[in-house]
């Protein structure tokens, strides 16, 4: 049987870099699995509104809102049009929503609703295109565009070099004496090409495995 895709991509990092290669080996086989309450992979709407239920929140609190929210709608994620045509303080108090999330779940609605926003043209367009055609709805940023490549449409080469996580792993892994920035993130990640979305996610799973 063939390598998997992951196989080959971890054996690129560990060869590029020492310090991944380590931090690999400490993760043991097939550390990554989807997430059963994340939307399917051609769902890109609601993997959005997942995204914005979520965002500056912990991971369990996100689920517990989700789930809210998904049950507001009969057990499945809403529609551009039920969104739009939902009340907007029901739908807040229904789900545990912020006023702001409500506000910017209806920006997202009408993106789509007006073709603003094409889903379905989403996997033509490069990494930095799609990041342009989000930011362009009210409440989704760089970060949670980045979120979408790497988790919804698998983009394998996505470094989200603002992440705090992302920051701390590597402060921790290459023994930094403090946070590093953007550019040396930037710098540090070049010989991950074209494989730096898994090298996050070790990184990130090195973050989860730290004692408290």
């Amino acid at each position: 049987m063939p390598p998997s895709p992951d196989a080959d991509a971890s054996a690129h990092l560990s060869a590029a870099d020492p310090v991944l290669a380590a931090l690999i080996d400490d993760a043991g086989e097939a550390p990554f699995e989807r997430p059963s309450d994340r939307p399917e992979r051609g769902e890109h709407y609601a993997a959005l509104v997942r995204a914005i239920v979520g965002q500056q929140l912990s991971t369990s609190a996100a689920r517990a809102i989700w789930a809210r929210l998904v049950e507001h709608f009969g057990g499945r994620p809403p529609t551009p049009s039920e969104v739009l045509c939902a009340d907007p303080e029901e739908l807040r108090a229904a789900a545990g929503l912020s006023r702001a999330k409500v506000g910017f779940l209806r920006s997202l609605a009408e993106h789509v609703s007006s073709g603003q926003l094409e889903l379905d043209r989403l996997q033509e367009l490069s990494d930095d295109q799609i990041v342009a055609e989000l930011t362009a709805v009210h409440g989704i940023g760089p970060w949670s565009a980045q979120m979408f490549l790497m988790f919804q449409l698998e983009r394998p080469d996505v470094l989200p070099a603002g992440d705090l996580g992302i920051r701390r792993a590597i402060e921790r892994a290459y023994e930094l004496t403090e946070l590093p920035d953007a550019a040396t993130i930037t710098a540090i990640a070049q010989p991950w090409r074209p494989h730096r979305t898994l090298a996050c996610r070790y990184l990130w799973l090195s973050l989860a495995n730290q004692p408290a």
